[in-house]
């Protein structure tokens, strides 16, 4: 916390924080998987970076590099002798203001670190889990910063999450402003058709996610082709197989969209292949990738 480790226990902040009210914050969400080398945190410096820039795109000022938030994070996972972890780099502004403007609220700077097993639950890796199209649309560039993870941002997150759940599903999957299919509401979308894997564009409003490019990347190289275009309601629909990604979700079958069976109901063999191949990455299996990983 601001340079120095602290216990959980003291780990506070104040109640007039400008974050706590206007949502002045950007995070990441990072893991480290148990290998054959201990702790190794997946594409760490990658998400650095993107803390880094999106601090600078929300006018955020850092007095951390990338590298140096890195070698905290290592620190965290270190000093609380972690085999696996969740880790949660935080931005933020402070005290120091009360009104719209920021300016004089000071910023803090976090990283937290604990166990943490799958994000929507063991099941839903095994089996997949049930999504419907939500009625709130994903925030669009003209509004917010959709490439970056900025706090107050997931309030549409949250909204739609939390109307997935009255409706019974067990996710959202959300629509741009222009009614294309954009991303869950913490997770990038893969559709499967004849073979082919198809996932919306960064400029459909979608966060350029790092676990989106890594699933992609294995993908390609084993002979699969990946397609990013605009993509409907139809076309989640007619897909024989779907999946979402995402650092907590990591990769995560989709069985039922809107009522609607994807393929047979059970995860495909391509949406199988995807969760092996991103897991023998993240735990050091694949030799050819071994440069994604940070050993702590």
């Amino acid at each position: 916390m601001n340079g120095e480790l602290v216990g959980w226990d003291d780990a506070n902040v104040h109640v007039l924080s400008h974050a706590l009210h206007y949502g002045t914050s950007v995070f990441e969400g990072i893991r480290a998987y148990a290998t054959d080398k201990g702790p190794a945190v997946f594409r760490l410096d990658e998400h650095m970076e993107r803390l880094v820039n999106g601090c600078k795109a929300y006018q955020i000022p850092l007095d951390y590099s990338a590298s140096e938030l890195a070698n905290a994070a290592k620190d965290v996972i270190r000093s609380n002798e972690l085999p696996a972890a969740y880790i949660r780099p935080i931005a933020f502004r402070g005290l120091g203001a009360i009104g719209l403007n920021p300016t004089n609220a000071r910023v803090e700077v976090i990283i937290a670190a604990w166990e943490w097993g799958a994000y929507l639950g063991e099941e839903a890796l095994r089996n997949g889990i049930s999504i419907g199209v939500s009625s709130w649309r994903r925030i669009d560039q003209q509004s917010l910063l959709p490439g970056s993870k900025g706090g107050g941002a997931y309030l549409n997150s949250i909204l739609a999450r939390l109307e997935a759940e009255a409706g019974g599903f067990d996710e959202a999957l959300l629509l741009n402003d222009q009614g294309f299919l954009a991303e869950g509401s913490g997770e990038n979308l893969f559709l499967i058709r004849d073979g082919v894997v198809y996932t919306p564009p960064s400029f459909s409003g979608v966060l350029p996610g790092i676990t989106r490019h890594s699933v992609a990347t294995l993908l390609r190289e084993s002979g699969i082709e990946v397609i990013e275009t605009s993509l409907t309601r139809s076309d989640a629909y007619a897909a024989e197989e779907a999946f979402f990604t995402g650092t907590a979700a990591e990769v995560t079958p989709i069985r039922m969209i809107d009522h609607r069976p994807v393929g047979d109901g059970k995860p495909g063999p391509i949406t199988q292949q995807a969760q092996t191949m991103y897991m023998e990455a993240v735990t050091g299996k694949n030799a050819d990738h071994t440069d994604w990983l940070t050993i702590v």
